[in-house]
């Protein structure tokens, strides 16, 4: 039934922004941004959720959690970046919107390089020499 709260909460959002919008668009913006965050905090619990049961999956399958955490990290990058960027898209700035996009890819590649140093290291172990 969450979905149902978060999409009425929504849509009910987009009316109000489209109606004010011509009148006060910066009202319209922080109404939007409002909501997004408003969404935001509404899904931390489901989101810690998540992170509570990976980290027990993680801790039962014995993967080590540098691992689980640098996921967990570029995840919320990934997701971080693409709120940010939809707020500057909604604000009619798609080239800012366009370099968050850029920072979070190039911050996931940084974060992503242990985990694949790591691969690497294994498979060249496995190897003959």
């Amino acid at each position: 039934m969450d979905i149902i709260q978060i999409v009425g909460l929504g849509l009910t959002a987009t009316m109000l922004i489209v109606v004010v919008k011509g009148k006060s668009p910066q009202i319209a913006f922080l109404l939007s941004l409002l909501v997004g965050v408003f969404i935001f905090i509404f899904l931390l619990d489901k989101i810690q959720l998540v992170i509570n049961l990976l980290e027990k999956l993680s801790v039962q399958a014995g993967v080590e959690m540098i691992f689980l955490q640098t996921i967990l990290k570029i995840i919320g990058i990934a997701y971080i970046a693409e709120f940010a960027a939809q707020i500057a898209k909604d604000a009619g700035e798609g080239s800012i919107a366009s370099k968050i996009e850029l920072a979070g890819k190039v911050l996931i590649l940084v974060l992503a390089l242990p985990i694949v140093q790591r691969v690497v290291e294994t498979v060249l172990n496995l190897l003959p020499t």
